[in-house]
């Protein structure tokens, strides 16, 4: 679940989910809302991998992967899913996402994802993430 956020010049999503991958798939179906409200059914899913030392990191990686696999694959990912496991070294995150031609939508542009304001928490009911991104 996630709701977009008024941010000044930029937009933000706060994003919930039982499991922190739950909220950083979340985040990342906000992102997408960001970018188009009308999805069509359309597009094959994809997977990715990230690992990182925090989860701010492996937020920040996991969505600025994401808008880079929007930019050389022409798609948007959307129906996101993901695991997060923590590590020896930090967390790891297994995802997917089904890639919709960007030809298929009415997309707005949005450039980055910034740490200004980043928030991962758990909460009583699971997690909540809070991220601004640069549009």
């Amino acid at each position: 679940m996630y709701e977009l956020r008024e941010h000044t010049a930029d937009i933000a999503v706060e994003a919930t989910g039982e499991t922190l991958g739950d909220a950083f798939a979340a985040a990342a179906d906000g992102m997408a809302a960001a970018m188009c409200e009308d999805v069509p059914a359309n597009g094959e899913r994809f997977e990715l991998a990230e690992t990182a030392t925090s989860r701010d990191r492996l937020l920040y990686d996991y969505l600025d992967t994401l808008i880079y696999e929007r930019d050389v694959r022409g798609v948007l990912p959307v129906d996101n899913t993901a695991t997060v496991t923590e590590t020896a070294d930090g967390y790891q995150l297994t995802a997917s996402a089904r890639g919709v031609p960007l030809r298929d939508v009415h997309a707005r542009d949005l450039k980055a994802v910034t740490y200004s304001e980043m928030e991962i928490a758990e909460t009583r009911d699971g997690w909540r993430a809070y991220v601004v991104f640069d549009v």
